[in-house]
Formats: structure tokens, sequence, C-alpha cells
């Protein structure tokens, strides 16, 4: 029968270009590496090596069985580390689904040092499970979500990773650039801007406008935060959007930030994940970078 270590004998034989430097190479007697060889040959009725004046030259079935050891046991070897990673938790593949719009810019941060950190596991993030990522946590079709919204479930687990607090953009030419604090009625002759979103998940409705009893004259929605402060910029409206988000985007640089209410509406962006998977090294480790990045 063929095994892995006949042809690693004949792998460090022709390595080493000895029995007995082979045997010390393979932590084996040379008596051991001799038998092994000559059952081997005994039993296929071939010879690996054939005397070559003082020396000896692999024939030409050693030939070919040299040519499958080298390549088979270099796959075999990465197999050993591969599974080594495995049980170590340095390899594996992480899904990340997105549950808010502005998180993502947060992300990329997150994932540069990630990636060069774990450069064994395999990375795919997912935007597809937009303000509906707990079903597919709970269903392992993905195995982190970025959410604002943590919930209270018993198989799951959430971790905030970065603060940061709700304000409201307005144009530096707006009445309102003139506040610091917003109150509700200030919003009720405005055209509000918000990502689409439903109401109910809206905080600056849930938190500030409905406990209030007001509502915006009119109340809009857009994909993404660029055309958001564009509208703003422009005069078409208000916007409620994170206060890291307009301190780094370049057309933040032309909005006003507008406290909303005198406590504000603050919130933290948490890494929600199955309990059951909390001590996996890989997800622990996207983890604590989440922890460390800061505003840029």
């Amino acid at each position: 029968m063929l095994d892995l270590q006949h042809l690693s004998i004949l792998r460090e034989v022709d390595r080493t270009g000895s029995l007995t430097a082979a045997a010390n190479k393979l932590n084996l007697s040379q008596s051991a590496v001799s038998h092994a060889v000559r059952r081997f040959e005994d039993r296929f009725g071939i010879a690996l090596w054939e005397k070559d004046g003082r020396g000896v030259r692999l024939t030409q079935a050693g030939q070919y069985l040299l040519a499958v050891a080298n390549r088979v046991l270099p796959q075999i070897d990465h197999a050993e580390r591969v599974l080594s990673e495995f049980a170590q938790g340095r390899r594996g593949a992480l899904r990340v689904g997105m549950e808010c719009h502005p998180c993502q810019q947060w992300l990329t941060r997150v994932l540069d040092p990630y990636l060069r950190q774990w450069t064994e596991v395999d990375l795919d993030v997912t935007t597809a499970f937009k303000f509906g990522g707990i079903a597919a946590l709970l269903g392992h079709e993905v195995d982190l979500i970025i959410t604002p919204d943590p919930i209270t479930h018993p198989s799951l687990t959430f971790v905030p990773v970065f603060d940061y607090e709700i304000i409201l953009a307005v144009a530096k030419h707006h009445p309102l650039a003139g506040k610091t604090v917003a109150s509700p009625s200030d919003l009720s002759s405005e055209t509000l801007i918000t990502y689409p979103v439903a109401v109910e998940r809206l905080d600056i409705f849930t938190q500030f406008l409905v406990p209030a009893g007001c509502r915006p004259k009119r109340h809009r929605t857009v994909e993404t935060s660029e055309l958001m402060l564009q509208m703003v910029d422009a005069g078409r409206g208000v916007s409620a959007m994170p206060d890291w988000l307009l301190q780094e985007m370049p057309l933040g640089a032309r909005a006003h930030a507008v406290r909303l209410g005198e406590k504000g509406i603050p919130k933290s962006i948490h890494v929600g994940l199955r309990k059951d998977d909390s001590d996996v090294p890989y997800i622990e480790g996207f983890i604590d970078i989440a922890k460390a990045t800061t505003r840029a």
C-alpha cells in the first residue's frame, strides 16, 4: 500500500542525498527507513534505487514516485496547516451584514486593519439585509450584523463599538443655522430628508417628533448620504444624520449641525452576533478592531 511515509522517505532521500540523512530528518532510524523501503519494493515488485558507482540513483519507477511525492506532499502539508488554522480560529469565513446606510462608511475603516491582520479569513460584506438583518443573523445567513438598533434575544448578543449622535443638518444660510438646538416644532414647516427606512425605525421620529406630537411639513427619502447633503446644501430640506458622517464628508463642510433637543439623540453602532460564536477568535478579532476604530 502506498502511504505518505513512503513518499516522505523518497523526497527526503532526494533532498539530503542519503538514507541516513533522510532518516534523521524524519526522526526515524536508518534501519526503519531501509525496512520501509524494502517492504514497499517487495510489495510492488520494483526497485526505487540502483547502484551508481559508490552512490545510488533513482530508477524510472523511483523518478515517477518522486514526482508524485513533490506534488502530493506540499498539498498535504498545506491541508494540515489549514486545519490547524481552523482549530486555532485563524481561518474561516466571516459574513457581515449591514443594517444601516451610514454604517458602511464607518465599516471601511474597520475592514482595512482586519483584512491585514486576519489574512486567512474569507470576508464577505453584504447590504442585502438592510433593515432586516436580525432574521439573517438568526438564520445563519450572516455571522455579524452592523446595526444602530440592538434588540434583546436569548440567542444573540450586541456589542456597542462606536458612539455618535443624530443631528439635524441644515444649509448654512438656513434660518435654523442660527440655532444650536432645534425643537420638534422647528421642523413643522420643513422638508425632512432621511434614508429610506420605515418611520418607526427613524430616531428623529421615534425619539424627537412623535413624543412631541409634531411632524415635518414633508418627508422624503434618498438612498445616499452624498445626495442627502447635496439637497440640504441646495436648500431643498433638512436632514437627520450621524454627527460623525457630517464631519467626515466633504459636503459636510457646507452644512451646519443643529442638536435635536437639549439632550440630543445619542446612538451607538453595535456588532450583533450569535452567542454561540462569541468565542470564535476571528470574530473576537473583528470586534476588538471595531472598538478601536475611532473617527477619521
